[in-house]
């Protein structure tokens, strides 16, 4: 399907282009996003370093070890192929919990972690796999909690009550999950994605094995090897660790409830309800306590924490520069087809079928830019607060559309691309069904809710 669809973003961009007389723009589209393509892998490379660095940590600790084991139920009915011991499940976990915290700079490394663990156990390179497209799916259904990249736009826009879409937005991830979810279980079951069985492999006997032996003993085993256990903690980990978990405690506090602990509130915050500086604090929070909670368990294991974590990082680099052809195909075929017009020439399309439906016109550009451009969704957002105001509906249902939704393509081209998948089944389709899914559930949760 992705090839079906980049080749028809090229071939449209190009004849709409030359029909409305926007071919500069067409070229210019296309060099613009190539470059920046390049510039966008070259700078997860820092970032995709330090994360892949510090989940060799965890790793090592056995702290994504027990984390898996504690989702084992959840994990083995979304993920029925991928052994429960195996590292894919910890790194899934990882990438989940940081998306649901809004953290998209840890969240893009776990998820490219989680995507080669995964490809550790395809039996077809090329092809993803069921688990593979179910990770795709969940994560472009935008499992986010907290959207607070809309909350601080409607919040510069001057919103009264910017914190307002966080319930909205909820409700609306929950129903794009579960139809990203209810779409990819469903689509792997039709045919055209279906994949073939594989041909079973002959065992070839042992000339030198002892007679009586039992056929296939020493084949290798399907079951994962077992992880190497961790080194045992050293005495007073607990209470180091607890002392650490404390300070944390405390950090939150000043920051959430200045006014109990006696610590100026920070300017970002000034003014905020208790609850939205509680949210914003977890946030702010979380990435230096993983930074410095897993290195601090491995080392209480006596694992040498530089060593490993520089090992770790390795593999960001190499990662980062995978992925570089694939985002340049896919963001140059994007950019084309916004420069074109393309954008525009839908949305005038689809306004009399949307306008039965009760769908503000205002929202379509939004609705079809969202699964190619995640900058762009953040440019019409603002535009639309800033033009209707933060407290409209028109912006609440624009800012829960935004944490409700992803960029499907550029998710499907970084994390596919990364492990060298070329077919990529049902993947883009049931990214699209949870897209689709999640603005119309924006509009009418928003509708119900403000209207």
């Amino acid at each position: 399907m992705l090839n079906h669809l980049w080749l028809a973003l090229m071939v449209l961009a190009v004849l709409i282009g030359g029909f409305t007389g926007r071919v500069q723009a067409v070229v210019q589209g296309a060099v613009d996003s190539a470059a920046s393509a390049v510039t966008l892998a070259l700078g997860l490379i820092g970032i995709m370093a330090l994360w892949l660095g510090v989940m060799r940590l965890a790793e090592k600790a056995g702290l994504i070890q027990t984390l898996a084991r504690a989702l084992r139920p959840v994990l083995r009915w979304l993920f029925p192929d991928v052994p429960a011991q195996h590292p894919a499940m910890g790194a899934i976990v990882m990438n989940l919990a940081a998306n649901m915290l809004g953290l998209i700079n840890a969240a893009t490394p776990l998820g490219l972690r989680a995507m080669k663990d995964l490809e550790s156990l395809n039996p077809r390179p090329g092809t993803a796999t069921d688990a593979m497209c179910t990770f795709l799916a969940i994560n472009t259904s935008s499992v986010q909690l907290i959207p607070m990249s809309a909350v601080a736009i409607l919040a510069a826009a001057g919103a009264t009550h910017p914190s307002a879409i966080i319930g909205t937005a909820f409700l609306a991830t929950l129903c794009s999950t579960a139809a990203g979810i209810a779409a990819v279980k469903t689509l792997q079951r039709l045919p055209r994605f279906r994949l073939a069985p594989l041909p079973p492999t002959p065992h070839i006997p042992d000339p030198q094995a002892a007679p009586g032996a039992v056929a296939g003993a020493d084949a290798v085993s399907d079951r994962p090897a077992a992880a190497p256990l961790p080194a045992p903690w050293i005495p007073g980990s607990r209470l180091v660790l607890a002392g650490f978990g404390a300070c944390f405690v405390w950090f939150f506090l000043a920051l959430s409830c200045p006014e109990w602990t006696g610590q100026p509130a920070l300017e970002s915050m000034a003014g905020q309800r208790p609850l939205v500086r509680g949210v914003n604090a977890l946030s702010l929070l979380a990435i230096p306590f993983l930074v410095g909670f897993f290195p601090l368990c491995a080392a209480l294991r006596r694992i040498p924490v530089y060593e490993e974590f520089v090992e770790g990082a390795k593999e960001g680099f190499d990662v980062a520069v995978r992925i570089i052809p694939f985002l340049v195909a896919m963001l140059v075929a994007i950019g084309m087809f916004r420069g074109a017009g393309g954008v525009d020439l839908m949305s005038r399309a689809l306004q009399p079928v949307l306008d039965g439906v009760h769908f503000p016109a205002e929202l379509v550009p939004m609705a079809l830019v969202r699964p190619l451009s995640g900058s762009a969704s953040v440019a019409l957002l603002s535009d639309l607060a800033r033009q209707f105001g933060g407290d409209s509906l028109v912006a609440r249902m624009a800012g829960t559309l935004l944490g409700s939704t992803e960029t499907t393509l550029y998710v499907v081209a970084v994390y596919f691309g990364a492990v060298g998948v070329k077919r990529t089944r049902h993947a883009v389709a049931a990214g699209l069904i949870a897209d689709a899914v999640g603005v119309v559930a924006a509009v009418a949760v928003c509708r119900m809710v403000f209207a």
